[in-house]
């Protein structure tokens, strides 16, 4: 049933046409108001085109513009000139608008802007639909709040629930955090966000970045998981820190400090420092590398292995290594001759950024290769529990036997370079 009421109205019977001024109210199963200062009514049709302060009232939802075309029959409106809808807190504005009042959903075209208190969205195409308050981004879209801002060109995001999905070039930006992907989905009442297919999570604060093909990100407490080819950079001043993992996990503890764990098939360049290892943990708080099952490090000429290293660094530059079980530094004199020094644990020392001192400590054993600017004059080797080796310009310039030394010191052609490789020896620079 559809009632008609107005100020004056004229019949056209021949027409099958109304024609109304004033005051204009039709009024649909008591559930559409649509209000306006004229209106034509074809009966055929049951087309009506109303004009001037037009406001139509769908339950919750307010539609007002000077411009609507409604058929009663469909119970499809729309307008082309302009057109504001108002439905709980959020103000949309568009050019062109249509409404499907049956599914009670809004497409609107041409400078769409949609106002919320938390922010305000920007587009040129927009599905929205009120009975779930979903908006539908079916083109480049803009979403500005404070310190927020977001940008997709596919996407849909629920205002009642607070839950949102954005594709296609997608990326999200606030003050201290940047993720971009192919698809992105956020919770914002659980915290979660996962981001799929060519990830990246920037942290402008800490100058960090994470990639990968998968990422989840939780708010309480801070945690993130990157995996798929995950990629960790760091940028300082003076270099860059890469660091490739199968899996990389942050957390954050209850001091506000964050660890980060990788696993498995770690590797870590640096142009000072490179280096594999199974798996490691990175402790922000105190600046410290943990690397565990048979990491191998090299610093410039020197390859380091130990059971686990523990590398301490300061202002993000290495101070120094302590290396545990089954210690050996290697480093190449030329394709035949090698240089090493192994021990039970030991503590490699830096200055700015180069190795500098060498502490074995336990079953000390060295093989050094003496030369002169005419070449190697001889092979150095020696046991003793506790050695200190100083290094130059990366290269061994004194070792100092501080217990109970036992060594040799021999012509280079008397003994074999395969003779002088101790037990243990694996040089892994390919």
């Amino acid at each position: 049933e559809v009632i008609l009421s107005c100020d004056s109205a004229h019949l056209y019977d021949s027409d099958n046409e109304v024609r109304a001024f004033g005051n204009i109210h039709v009024n649909q199963g008591d559930t559409i108001h649509l209000y306006g200062d004229f209106l034509k009514y074809r009966g055929d049709t049951r087309l009506a085109q109303v004009r001037e302060n037009v406001i139509l009232i769908d339950r919750e939802t307010t539609l007002k513009t000077e411009f609507l075309d409604f058929n009663l029959e469909n119970n499809i409106g729309y307008y082309f000139n302009g057109g504001e809808i108002i439905d709980g807190e959020s103000t949309l504005k568009s050019g062109r608008g249509y409404y499907y009042s049956d599914e009670e959903i809004f497409y609107y075209k041409d400078s769409v802007e949609v106002i919320h208190p938390d922010y305000t969205i920007y587009c040129d195409t927009l599905r929205y639909d009120t009975r779930y308050s979903t908006a539908h981004f079916l083109s480049p879209t803009i979403i500005r709040g404070e310190d927020l801002y977001i940008y997709c060109e596919n996407g849909w995001y629920n205002m009642d629930l607070e839950i949102s999905q954005f594709n296609r070039n997608a990326f999200i930006s606030t003050q201290e955090q940047i993720v971009r992907g192919d698809s992105l989905f956020y919770d914002r009442g659980t915290g979660f966000g996962k981001a799929l297919g060519n990830t990246e999570l920037t942290d402008t604060t800490e100058n960090i970045v994470l990639r990968g093909q998968y990422a989840e990100y939780h708010d309480e407490p801070e945690r993130s998981l990157v995996t798929d080819s995950a990629l960790f950079i760091q940028y300082t001043d003076t270099d860059t820190l890469y660091l490739h993992a199968d899996t990389l996990r942050s957390v954050t503890d209850t001091l506000g400090f964050r660890l980060m764990r990788a696993y498995y098939n770690v590797r870590i360049f640096r142009t000072d420092f490179q280096a594999v290892c199974d798996s490691l943990a990175y402790s922000f708080a105190d600046s410290v590398i943990h690397m565990f099952r048979e990491p191998v490090i090299w610093s410039d000429e020197n390859q380091l292995t130990a059971g686990q290293v523990d590398i301490f660094t300061r202002n993000r530059r290495i101070e120094r290594m302590e290396m545990y079980r089954s210690a050996f530094i290697i480093s190449m004199q030329d394709s035949l001759r090698y240089n090493q020094i192994k021990g039970k644990d030991m503590t490699a020392i830096f200055r700015e950024g180069e190795l500098h001192l060498i502490k074995v400590n336990g079953n000390g054993q060295s093989v050094y290769y003496a030369e002169d600017e005419n070449g190697i004059i001889g092979v150095n080797k020696a046991e003793c529990s506790n050695i200190e080796i100083l290094v130059e310009n990366r290269k061994i310039r004194r070792i100092r036997f501080l217990v109970s030394p036992d060594g040799t010191f021999d012509p280079p052609f008397l003994v074999s370079p395969a003779e002088m490789k101790l037990e243990g020896f694996r040089w892994a620079g390919d």
